[in-house]
């Protein structure tokens, strides 16, 4: 069994593998605060990411295609974009994101799945991953 000390350690490895340092630096604040939200914080450190994300059961590049699939169904943009982020940065590819988004579709329809390209798509322009795709949104259709 692990300490809590360990759980908080590893949790803040994954978070520094998967977004950075800036964002690990932030989250750091969050959860050393005594603030609203902070307790919230600590819940995601210990248990979102290092009892889920740090169990070695699933590689990380498979639990991103998860978490995306889940975001998009709970239509949660926002998460989607650190999510993608992250997914990139566990490996997986362009064309593996595009179909983690297709897959969804039966499940959760096209307004959700345009709601999800539109988050990808912006990811992947600050990564210059995208060449010149435009979106809906710049297309006018969003």
């Amino acid at each position: 069994m692990t300490t809590l000390e360990q759980r908080k350690e590893l949790g803040r490895q994954v978070l520094l593998d998967m977004f950075g340092e800036r964002f690990l630096a932030g989250f750091d604040q969050a959860v050393n605060s005594t603030g609203f939200g902070s307790k919230a914080a600590r819940l995601a450190l210990e248990f979102a990411f290092a009892e889920t994300w740090g169990d070695p059961a699933l590689e990380k590049k498979h639990r991103s295609m998860v978490t995306i699939g889940a975001l998009i169904a709970l239509g949660k943009s926002d998460e989607l974009k650190n999510h993608v982020r992250a997914g990139l940065t566990n490996g997986l590819t362009v064309a593996e994101l595009e179909a983690v988004i297709l897959q969804t579709v039966p499940y959760v329809g096209f307004p959700a799945v345009a709601q999800a390209l539109e988050a990808s798509m912006a990811v992947l322009k600050e990564r210059g991953l995208l060449g010149d795709v435009t979106s809906a949104k710049d297309r006018g259709l969003l």
